[in-house]
């Protein structure tokens, strides 16, 4: 199966997965992961993405690509709805108990939203110049996908009146991580290879707003959050070298 169709794909199970634990299955805090996914985000941003970017458009135009993506998405999560409400710092997902009437649309949107960037910076991270990005990328969407189908399922859960409604809407946010995918292909396919820029970009944004957020968040909480949060990054920067050694 190409990385192209394996990595969504894996991406997408994963989190239609972890949903599925979340609106079945009576499990304890998930908040140790979450920290670590962060600074992993982060740390593929930083050590992955805008590398890359530098060798597309140069520092100056890469730093500012990527620094427009995550004033994007700063933007509209700020202004429009949460982009990660399953991230969010302002609710207790983990023992959410009260019936969200009416959450279940802006949630299943945003949620929605934020996969199809993941699925789109999957993709356009296999199409640079160094491909080794790719499987950084994957493993750190991913590894994310589990808290984030975790929280979601459990507030979709508190919002709907079933238990199958609730994991339908979960899957159905987590499969716009293939639309992302498709929509990535079939772009990149009309528009050509300097359009691997933007998408990577708004996907590098993601990852580092997404990143930041959901360490700010435990951090908030006061659960331990730097340590793991540094462990995630300098995973990041370790996998990323790796992969540049066996996909150069």
């Amino acid at each position: 199966m190409p990385l192209s169709v394996f990595g969504p794909l894996l991406a997408t199970l994963i989190g239609v997965a972890a949903g599925a634990l979340g609106v079945y299955a009576r499990i304890g805090p998930v908040r140790r992961i979450v920290p670590f996914s962060g600074g992993l985000l982060m740390g593929i941003s930083v050590f992955g993405v805008l590398p890359e970017l530098a060798q597309m458009q140069g520092w100056a135009a890469g730093g500012a690509f990527l620094a427009a993506g995550v004033a994007l998405l700063w933007a509209v999560s700020r202004y429009v709805y949460p982009v990660c409400p399953s991230c969010s710092h302002t609710h207790e997902h983990e023992r959410c108990t009260t019936v969200l009437h009416g959450f279940a649309f802006p949630l299943v949107a945003a949620a929605s939203l934020h996969c199809l960037m993941d699925g789109l910076g999957i993709v356009a991270s296999q199409q640079g110049p160094a491909h080794g990005l790719a499987a950084t990328v994957v493993a750190g969407v991913t590894l994310h996908k589990i808290p984030e189908g975790i929280a979601l399922g459990i507030m979709l859960r508190a919002a709907v009146s079933s238990r199958f409604a609730a994991f339908a809407w979960c899957a159905a946010a987590e499969g716009a991580t293939i639309l992302g995918a498709v929509l990535e292909l079939a772009l990149s396919d009309r528009l050509g290879v300097h359009w691997v820029a933007y998408p990577l970009a708004l996907a590098g944004g993601s990852f580092l707003f997404l990143g930041f957020h959901a360490v700010h968040g435990e951090w908030r909480r006061g659960a331990p959050a730097f340590v793991p949060a540094l462990t995630g990054a300098v995973g990041a920067a370790a996998i990323q070298q790796g992969a540049r050694v066996f996909f150069p």
